[in-house]
């Protein structure tokens, strides 16, 4: 069973990774518009993932 929240984040990751500058202008540093609307929706989902599973572990 897959769980969806974790596909979200992984899913968010992929579409970053394919997205194309041109020219290439996305570093770990700076991204173009594009790439960082990318980028921040990898994080929410990411941000959101980890919550849970913190959430999710005994206390």
């Amino acid at each position: 069973m897959s769980d969806p929240l974790y596909r979200r984040y992984q899913d968010g990751l992929d579409a970053y990774r394919q997205h194309t500058c041109t020219p290439p202008e996305c570093t770990l540093s700076a991204r173009c518009a594009e790439g960082q609307r990318l980028w921040d929706q990898f994080t929410r989902a990411q941000d959101a993932y980890l919550k849970r599973q913190r959430s999710q572990r005994p206390t």
